[in-house]
């Protein structure tokens, strides 16, 4: 009997990393189509993870505090003990490349760890677009054939929401300890306000805020912030005629999924290394952020 290989990807980050990463994923599946593929996550992509078609199995404690030994040593018995032939890194940091020393070094191991098997060696790694790094890091491990992912697994009922046969998805929100990355929630209004078509506002339920700033100016708005998960969120954006966000994890998935978008930057992250990516991507960009201009938005938008 043929023994099953035995691979482990490693991904941890944000919502945005992760969506960058539905490529490599599906490129790694491909190269891989007998194996049996686990996925080292965190719990916020678990459950979306376990949806997808590229994983055997999906494994929730893969950042443990490192002042919690207990759990360190849980995973770290886990690790040891799945007898994974091959790693793919691509959280390439400094903690997911100490678990090689988990995992064991029998494993052969795609990434930066000190002594991989496949290192990705390219010095200008730290200067390309996430998706490009993460590109080179699976051809130095022998993977080539990159297939464009069928995301058609994203979609979901979402009946329930009220949406109308054709609307504006808007994306207020981005990381709270970083707002900076937050074109102001009154232009956002001010847009929605001045918008040919109707408008739906996404985000967390901490984002309400934005949503509630919104539609003062534009009482018309749809708030759907804290009602979606992010498979409903997708499915949202696939039935939105564009989207509409800053640089955020909910930004990145509208354009996955085929959207048009318009991505909004400002001065706390480059595009040139991490813009979303897909079929009909706009970047605008001012430091600081508040520098766009409504029209501008507008028109990046055709209206």
């Amino acid at each position: 009997m043929a023994v099953t290989e035995r691979i482990l990807v490693i991904k941890l980050a944000a919502l945005g990393d992760f969506v960058q990463a539905f490529g490599p994923f599906a490129a790694i599946r491909k190269h891989h189509p007998d194996a049996e593929i686990t996925l080292l996550t965190t719990r916020l992509f678990a459950t979306l993870a376990a949806e997808s078609p590229w994983f055997d199995r999906v494994w929730s404690e893969g950042r443990p505090n490192w002042w919690n030994l207990a759990a360190v040593l849980r995973l770290a018995r886990k690790l040891r003990d799945a007898g994974f032939d091959r790693v793919y890194d691509l959280q390439t940091s400094g903690r997911s490349s100490r678990y090689r020393m988990f995992v064991g070094r029998g494993a052969e191991w795609s990434g930066i760890a000190r002594g991989a098997s496949h290192p990705d060696a390219d010095p200008q790694r730290d200067l390309l677009h996430t998706v490009d790094r993460q590109r080179g890091q699976l051809v130095a491990a022998g993977i080539t054939d990159f297939p464009r992912p069928d995301l058609g697994w994203l979609d979901t009922d979402v009946s329930a929401l009220g949406l109308l046969p054709r609307f504006a998805l808007l994306l207020p929100g981005a990381s709270a300890a970083r707002p900076g990355k937050r074109w102001p929630a009154a232009r956002f209004g001010t847009l929605a306000a001045r918008l040919d078509l109707p408008t739906v506002v996404c985000g967390v339920a901490g984002e309400a805020p934005l949503a509630a700033e919104i539609r003062r100016l534009a009482p018309q708005a749809v708030d759907l912030t804290g009602r979606t998960d992010l498979r409903q969120l997708a499915a949202v954006a696939r039935r939105a005629d564009l989207a509409i966000g800053n640089d955020s994890g909910p930004t990145h998935l509208a354009a996955a999924i085929g959207c048009p978008t318009v991505a909004l930057f400002g001065s706390e992250s480059e595009p040139a290394l991490c813009a979303p990516r897909g079929q009909a991507v706009t970047i605008l960009r001012r430091q600081p952020i508040s520098g766009l201009s409504v029209d501008e938005v507008l028109q990046a938008a055709g209206g």
